[in-house]
């Protein structure tokens, strides 16, 4: 079974410290560990708060698991492109340039945006059950039809600018708890669907990921219990004060949803 390519470096660190403590290699060595975060939201960190000004729109913040974890591990080099609001194309044009031959993680959260994730929820939200569930089932043949190509672009681009980096696609979590805390709101029909088309996103991005010898990391049993409607929400629910945060994981989210995660997978 391969070991995970952080938990191998780990080992070979301790290793070195051992063979320098004892005498046996040269002293002073040390690995370099260079960590790149690609992605849409769900990666930058937006729901978390405390968004770093220099990020702009893309609302990267310190809570975000990629910063979470690199706080943790202390990487040698760690860049942070992802970015609020990014399909598969923005991380094909504005993301890509960290990566090179000697990074050695790389994760990413992508293709919410490009089947279009924000108009779903705007229209459940706004309209009516059957439209809703019309418009999961728009998304969900999206999905089916056009967003593997679009994925494979994207996975095939991190190989080739790092083929030997251990690459953690993270997955969406599902947004309600069903027959939950909500008294108003969603009906439990349009609840079903949405977390239906959260399932079959995943699902796609799974055998993608798969295919280019990628790891696919879940986060629907992390978030297990803190669904919207859970009473313990990870997950902002409808805020009209605060639209753009609605529907992405709160800083808690990220720490204890997001964060273990990558910690298993990396």
């Amino acid at each position: 079974m391969r070991m995970p390519r952080f938990a191998a470096l780990a080992s070979a660190l301790l290793l070195a410290a051992g063979a320098a403590l004892f005498g046996a290699g040269p002293a002073g060595a040390a690995a370099d560990f260079g960590y790149v975060a690609l992605g849409d939201s769900y990666s930058s960190g937006l729901g978390a708060g405390n968004y770093d000004s220099a990020s702009g729109n893309c609302k990267r913040t310190t809570r975000a698991y990629p910063a979470l974890w690199a706080a943790a591990h202390a990487p040698q080099t760690f860049s942070f492109a992802a970015c609020s609001g990014a399909r598969t194309g923005d991380v094909m044009n504005n993301q890509l340039t960290p990566l090179n031959a000697g990074t050695d993680l790389v994760s990413i959260t992508i293709g919410g945006n490009d089947a279009g994730f924000s108009d779903v929820m705007t229209t459940c939200v706004l309209q009516s059950e059957s439209t809703c569930v019309s418009r999961v089932n728009q998304a969900k043949a999206y999905v089916d039809s056009t967003l593997p190509g679009q994925l494979d672009q994207v996975y095939n681009a991190i190989h080739s600018r790092s083929p030997g980096a251990r690459v953690v696609v993270l997955g969406y979590p599902r947004f309600y708890k069903l027959n939950g805390n909500c008294v108003a709101g969603l009906t439990e029909g349009e609840r079903t669907a949405i977390n239906g088309a959260a399932d079959h996103l995943n699902t796609a991005i799974s055998k993608r990921a798969a295919n280019h010898g990628f790891a696919f990391a879940s986060v629907a049993g992390a978030f297990t219990g803190h669904e919207i409607c859970s009473g313990s929400a990870w997950l902002h629910s409808l805020n009209w004060l605060n639209v753009s945060e609605s529907y992405h994981p709160t800083a808690a989210g990220q720490s204890g949803g997001y964060l273990p995660v990558l910690t298993s997978a990396a």
